[in-house]
């Protein structure tokens, strides 16, 4: 195996594959980065059962080959590589790099270790690569940490017809993001897959500048041995599938006869960093919503106390009081664009509705929706 390849093509090439490489594995082979080089290019792949990633970049072949070396330790040499050709071969069971001077060698994995990877399903639609990466962007943060429920660490797609629904929610919080999709070939039924959402996060954001992109599913059936492909130009990652799916969100973000607040979005949020800079972990933020035009924030107890006047339009109520978890107000207040945000109140202790209010110049309306639950207790 022999072939040579520009440093900056190939470290782009070991760093997204070496995505899906585990943090730490009992397997020392699922550390590996597969190299294969064929005529004319270079396909470099990683997997660890739960995800795979495979990229192919052009390369000057000599001779064709393939090698298994720890992907850590490649991408770590091709980020001090000096900016040249670099000349790769496998020296019995050595690999070496060699550019502008500089020579490495590593030692080789067994191959006949390595897991095969996985086939690809069946592509069934095709969307915007920056656009699905700033929905699952706006999502994941309402996506739980806790691993002992693993499905809440999800992101729910619903593919149905032409969107796509990005969902994610911790029990305290749901956001939800719909998207434009193309399906291929005749439309089907609704379909609903919970995808890792750390994992998603780094694919999406891999893929931003994509393009578009394909997706395919296997196994949807909700059993968690199915998978998710999404390919790229010259590039293709597979997630396994989470078992089971989220709480339907339909009933929970209809309120009866809310009071609608709207204020600017930023704003809010800088008075949000402000006043809750005096809050005790995990204390309340208060929000007085009044029909004089007023919102007046507050945080704090006894003699450290915090508090800032915005303007705010209220409808629907005289007077209204709330209190949210100030973590938790800020990431969703961050996850809009829009200027302004529009709040559906309920009161205290009960669900509140963040959307974005279009700007009057904007003529695509973001389809992005946060539910929070209020606190109960208000001082």
């Amino acid at each position: 195996m022999e072939f040579r390849i520009e440093r900056g093509a190939l470290a782009e090439a070991v760093a997204w594959a070496a995505r899906s490489l585990p943090s730490r594995s009992p397997v020392p082979v699922l550390g590996g980065l597969m190299l294969d080089a064929a005529e004319g290019r270079l396909r470099i792949s990683g997997f660890d059962y739960e995800a795979s990633a495979t990229i192919e970049v052009p390369a000057e072949t000599l001779t064709a080959g393939r090698v298994l070396v720890l992907g850590r330790r490649l991408l770590d040499i091709c980020r001090v590589l000096p900016d040249a050709m670099v000349a790769c071969a496998l020296e019995g069971t050595r690999f070496t790099m060699e550019g502008g001077g500089t020579r490495f060698g590593l030692s080789t994995l067994p191959m006949h270790e390595y897991p095969a990877l996985p086939e690809l399903p069946a592509f069934c639609g095709t969307l915007d690569a920056a656009e699905f990466a700033a929905g699952v962007a706006q999502v994941v943060i309402a996506a739980g940490r806790d691993d002992f429920l693993p499905v809440l660490t999800g992101i729910q797609l619903r593919l149905d017809g032409e969107s796509m629904t990005l969902a994610a929610t911790d029990r305290y919080r749901y956001a939800v993001r719909v998207v434009p999709w193309k399906p291929e070939g005749a439309v089907s039924d609704a379909v609903e897959v919970v995808v890792p959402g750390r994992r998603l996060t780094e694919i999406s954001r891999a893929l931003a500048k994509s393009g578009l992109i394909r997706i395919g599913l296997s196994g949807t059936g909700g059993s968690g041995g199915g998978l998710i492909a999404f390919e790229g130009t010259g590039m293709c990652t597979t997630l396994r599938l989470l078992e089971g799916r989220l709480p339907r969100y339909d009933k929970l973000f209809t309120l009866d006869s809310p009071a609608v607040a709207v204020t600017e979005r930023e704003a809010l949020a800088d008075a949000v960093r402000r006043v809750a800079v005096v809050a005790e972990p995990n204390s309340p933020i208060r929000l007085d919503f009044s029909a004089q035009g007023t919102l007046l924030l507050q945080a704090g107890y006894e003699d450290d106390i915090a508090s800032q006047q915005l303007a705010a339009a209220l409808t629907n109520a005289d007077d209204l009081a709330v209190a949210f978890n100030p973590a938790y107000l800020l990431e969703a207040l961050n996850s809009f664009n829009a200027s302004q945000v529009r709040f559906e109140l309920l009161g205290p202790g009960q669900r509140a509705l963040l959307s974005g209010v279009p700007d009057e110049d904007d003529t695509t309306r973001e389809d992005h929706r946060h539910l929070l639950i209020s606190v109960r207790q208000l001082s």
